[in-house]
């Protein structure tokens, strides 16, 4: 979630908040709900990560199972009852990588590893104000603010921790840019996008470069303020979406070549979230603007390997309506199946909605936990 946003938000609410957080919060129990059963393929399922509101304690851990359409909210507490405090404060980012899951989980300032298949903790590893991880080559790749949640007032730069996924030991870091947010492998290339959120107006807009091999970072490219999304394409291309300042300058999308490392286009479209699947970028373009307080939402399509903006939307028009604040999106990499959630008023439990890859909905209006965001996807060989 955008910190600057969150944090102005919010601040009405953290007396509440606080008072709230008690080392004897009961476990909340697991609760399921039929879906409809999915085809199994080589995704048996996903888990669905839900952040939960700032200084509230309420991230949780969800996961839908194709083959018996079962959906099973909070099963991070059924599997580790001992975890008195859940599994903590504002769910940031999820991954898995071989037989292991990663939830960052951002205020708590860790990484929760959990076995794949039942959800228990294998362990805690401890990092300052983490944001997103991503995998490559044995590793697990973790952006962390290294800073307290504040806005304004001087802030170092992030850091990279790379974590060996045998040992689930911190290897080796390298600092970036100041608040990194999401990061992608291109080759023996790591890039991270520096967003600066904490000190508006004076964001950072470069997407920090480091050689895999040495742990270095080799550059900064320049790109755009505020910079957050970043995900990779099968062409040697990253997109990478800068939120703006929610006042003058727009968000858009842009698309780095990672063979120059130099901006090669850019869309002038909202990017709030996006993903990539074939050759098919999702975008959800959520743009907050305080001049008006208003949210312009769209939902298009890009065609990767041609560069271009395809027209219309990738949500039916009942589906788009019912979305009062569209959040998390996935694609099944199989079915094609696409998944969106809906964070509501962000205090509330959120909704998952799906439609295939031709835009039938196959489903709506799902409950989930608070703020669901992100998605991993369960394989059959994990």
């Amino acid at each position: 979630m955008n910190e600057v946003y969150k944090l102005w938000v919010l601040l009405a609410m953290l007396a509440f908040a606080l008072s709230g957080c008690r080392d004897d919060d009961p476990v909340i129990p697991e609760e399921t709900d039929p879906l409809p059963p999915q085809t199994v393929t080589a995704v048996e399922g996903f888990y669905l990560l839900n952040e939960g509101n700032m200084n509230m304690n309420k991230a949780s851990l969800d996961y839908y199972d194709y083959a018996t359409g079962t959906y099973r909210r909070n099963v991070y507490g059924q599997a580790n009852p001992d975890a008195t405090l859940g599994l903590g404060d504002v769910g940031n980012d999820i991954g898995i990588y071989g037989s292991k899951l990663y939830a960052v989980i951002n205020r708590s300032n860790k990484v929760e590893v959990m076995d794949v298949k039942t959800a228990k903790r294998l362990k805690v590893i401890d990092v300052k104000n983490c944001r997103n991880v991503t995998f490559a080559r044995g590793k697990a790749y973790v952006s962390a603010y290294d800073g307290e949640a504040q806005i304004g007032g001087a802030s170092p730069d992030g850091f990279i921790a790379e974590i060996d996924t045998a040992t689930l030991a911190i290897t080796r870091t390298v600092r970036v840019g100041r608040q990194p947010e999401e990061m992608a492998v291109a080759g023996n290339k790591l890039y991270v996008a520096n967003s600066g959120g904490y000190s508006p107006p004076n964001y950072e807009r470069t997407v920090s470069v480091i050689d895999l091999n040495t742990f270095v970072k080799i550059r900064d490219i320049d790109v755009a303020i505020n910079l957050h999304r970043l995900k990779a394409d099968a062409y040697g291309d990253l997109y990478v979406s800068s939120r703006g300042d929610n006042f003058d300058i727009p968000s858009k999308l842009f698309v780095i070549d990672t063979k120059t490392d130099a901006v090669k286009k850019t869309f002038d479209i909202a990017c709030g979230n996006l993903t990539i699947a074939g050759d098919t970028a999702y975008v959800i373009g959520s743009e907050f603007g305080y001049a008006t307080f208003d949210r312009t939402v769209g939902y298009s399509m890009i065609n990767v390997k041609t560069e271009t903006l395809f027209e219309g939307s990738f949500l039916p028009p009942a589906v788009a309506e019912a979305i009062k604040m569209p959040y998390g999106i996935a694609v099944d990499p199989v079915s094609g199946n696409i998944y969106i959630t809906d964070a509501t008023d962000h205090v509330s439990p959120g909704m998952l909605h799906c439609v295939d890859r031709n835009g039938n909905t196959l489903f709506t209006g799902q409950t989930t936990g608070d703020i669901p965001a992100h998605f991993a996807f369960v394989y059959k060989n994990h």
